[in-house]
């Protein structure tokens, strides 16, 4: 079996070189070889006649290269294009951005093409998304693989590398399944399921080899998470918290309102967490304006009366600010001590606060990335909260839990998944949800205003501000130009301020600005002083202004939909009717069905569904911060039958002393995690 270890080079065909672009694609052994499976495959047997293409549809063709030429665009992009014939007509091959191909396509090459046809000025076009030369070497093969690339490989010289380790090394793959397992979900052969998903003998072969490998995938997953939470329960020295106060309830009294029975609830689950013998570890999901601060509150009390320190992390100093703001108000009539450490912290003020953490002198430490900084230190951490953690890095957030002797660790976010996708992505954590908001609250209208009708929102706005009402209006982020993105502000703000509402008051808020400039903008806008905050998304997360009753939102179609529902969740806090306006020139299915859904619901956990089945899980909220960007089969929307199948088995799963290398190679260089398998 260690031959599946081999470094890559010393496989045939491979080499120093190769190997070097090989590891380029995160492949290193014979085993991440033979897991790099095919992003697609060519029919050659599945062909459409040319004559036959219709406007709009997606369909294969084969045919011979007559003619190529090429030009560019005024943006400067090259275009190259290809008459292709075959026995039936002729089409026109357009290939967007890919100058090298100019130098590859010749005249009488057979090609294969893959694509959606266009009709343009009354003659189709073929867009091609997946295209191959064809040559004698591999005409045998009715279904071929297409492979990931980069730079200096080619598909034919992939596969002649998998074929090779295909026969060579693939019946020193081990089964890890027994016959029983593979019976109950009807399972093949690990080696017959790498072998189809390479190269499919036949459709239901490859069906077949598909539901093996994401079974697998899913189950070693799963296993990697037990493993973790098991370690951690039965961990040493875990923090057992045993209040010697009233404090809690305290807070719990001095609140200005009634918990909800879903935060009740989600509290209870947590100090029941706190005072169990093992570190804490649980997920508190809750839409926007659920009323998760002061749950967090709650139990940091808990750990506050059992003579333990807090510290709650938020991503950006608005949000701390808030949080700061609101520990206080909660922890006003106790001696409880809240502090705060923020980039913006002056340097005077940041050593009278490190001390006293040191020293045990705050109880409640509030900030941003600050907090995990190595000058920071704790004299006795008890509870560690991490605020929309979908914001940081793994490592961002283990930092802030080492910080302590194992503290209790309670992570949030405002940004609903679906609950199958929330214990597959923390199947180490235990899971709260606040599903329901405080009573009063009103839904906010939302409504899709193309750009050429915006005059229509910004009366709108003027009337709500003649109500005594406020707005905000939000500017995307330009990704490719953080100073694009400012002056996209800037502008619009100069705009409003002279041109649109000259004789109201326009605030403008951005990253770029100190932390003083914006929390003094932040407390204009708070008591009234501001009528229009023109932002970008700083304000995204962690801003509450009760008299805020419009959110204008311009180019919503560059947003995605957690940031657009975050977004709305800034209004809608106060008794006003509160509304959503949407800005845009939708120009993609995906932009135009994202704001579809902002009109049809303001519930977060249904936008989340819809934002799994526009976006798909490859890229659904970070996944790729916990390993999931690593599974090459499974897809976590498509497989949920197979996920709750892999969580059965991993309750009842027996590790053999002849599997264990192999697994504990896989999840830890797949899911990245230093796990260890213990055997039964």
């Amino acid at each position: 079996m260690d031959r599946l270890f081999e470094e890559i080079q010393f496989i045939k065909g491979v080499g120093p070189q190769r190997s070097k672009l090989l590891r380029k694609l995160e492949i290193d052994t014979v085993f991440d070889l033979l897991w790099n499976v095919p992003r697609a495959y060519f029919n050659r047997n599945k062909v459409d006649k040319i004559a036959t293409l219709s406007d709009g549809a997606v369909a294969s063709i084969r045919g011979r290269v007559v003619n190529t030429s090429t030009n560019r665009t005024r943006r400067g992009f090259q275009i190259v294009k290809a008459m292709i014939e075959d026995d039936s007509g002729m089409i026109t091959a357009v290939w967007f951005n890919q100058p090298y191909l100019a130098r590859q396509l010749k005249i009488g090459q057979e090609i294969f093409l893959s694509g959606k046809v266009k009709s343009v000025y009354g003659f189709n076009e073929f867009s091609v998304t997946e295209y191959e030369i064809m040559d004698g070497e591999e005409a045998d093969i009715s279904v071929v693989p297409i492979y990931p690339l980069t730079g200096g490989l080619n598909q034919k010289t992939m596969r002649k590398i998998m074929v090779y380790a295909l026969n060579n090394y693939l019946p020193s793959y081990p089964e890890i399944l027994d016959k029983g397992m593979k019976n109950r979900y009807n399972l093949c052969d690990i080696q017959l399921a790498l072998q189809n998903i390479h190269f499919p003998a036949s459709g239901e072969a490859y069906l077949q080899a598909r539901r093996r490998l994401s079974f697998e995938e899913l189950l070693l997953f799963k296993l990697s998470l037990t493993i973790d939470k098991a370690n951690i329960k039965t961990s040493r020295g875990a923090i057992i918290h045993q209040p010697q106060t009233d404090l809690a309830a305290r807070v719990m009294d001095g609140l200005p309102f009634t918990l909800t029975a879903a935060q009740q609830q989600v509290v209870n689950e947590i100090l029941s967490d706190m005072e169990a013998p093992h570190t804490m570890n649980r997920l508190l999901q809750g839409d926007v304006g659920s009323g998760k601060t002061v749950v967090a509150a709650l139990a940091m009390a808990q750990a506050v009366a059992s003579g333990y320190q807090a510290a709650i992390m938020a991503p950006t100093e608005i949000l701390a600010d808030q949080h700061f703001t609101s520990m206080k108000r909660y922890f006003a009539s106790t001696p409880t001590v809240v502090a705060r450490l923020t980039g913006g912290t002056a340097a005077g003020e940041r050593r009278m606060v490190l001390e006293a953490a040191a020293n045990g002198e705050i109880d409640i430490l509030v900030g941003t990335h600050s907090l995990i900084q190595d000058e920071v230190r704790f004299k006795k951490l008890g509870l560690a909260v991490i605020d929309e953690q979908h914001r940081f890095g793994v490592k961002q957030r283990a930092g802030l839990s080492n910080k302590g002797e194992m503290p209790d660790v309670l992570v949030m976010t405002a940004t609903p998944i679906p609950r199958t996708l929330a214990l597959t992505l923390y199947g180490d954590l235990n899971v709260s949800v606040i599903d329901e908001l405080p009573p009063g609250r009103r839904m906010v209208k939302t409504k899709y205003i193309p750009r050429s009708s915006r005059r229509q929102a910004y009366r709108f706005i003027r009337a709500e501000i003649e109500k005594g009402l406020q707005a905000y209006v939000v500017c995307p982020l330009v990704e490719e130009s953080e100073k694009q993105d400012l002056q996209a502000a800037v502008t619009l703000y100069e705009e409003l301020k002279t041109g649109i509402y000259p004789d109201l008051k326009v605030g403008l808020l951005h990253g770029r600005m100190k932390a003083s400039e914006k929390e003094f903008v932040m407390e204009t806008f708070k008591t009234g002083q501001i009528d229009i905050l023109v932002a970008t998304t700083i304000v995204e997360v962690g801003v509450d202004v009760r008299n805020a009753s419009v959110m204008l939102i311009e180019h919503a179609e560059r947003f995605g939909l957690s940031q657009l529902h975050q977004l709305r969740g800034r209004v809608g806090r106060g008794s006003a009717q509160s509304y959503c306006f949407l800005i845009g020139d939708p120009k993609t299915d995906e932009a135009t069905r994202r704001l579809q859904a902002m009109e049809k619901t303001s519930n977060g956990f249904e936008l989340a569904n819809e934002d799994l089945l526009i976006r798909g899980p490859g890229d659904f909220w970070g996944v790729k911060q916990h390993g999931l960007n690593e599974l090459k089969v499974a897809n976590l929307l498509r497989d949920q039958k197979i996920i709750n199948w892999a969580s059965e088995a991993a309750l009842e799963f027996k590790l053999e002393v002849s599997q264990e290398t192999a697994i504990d190679y896989y999840i830890t260089q797949k899911f990245k995690k230093s796990a260890g398998i213990a055997r039964n």
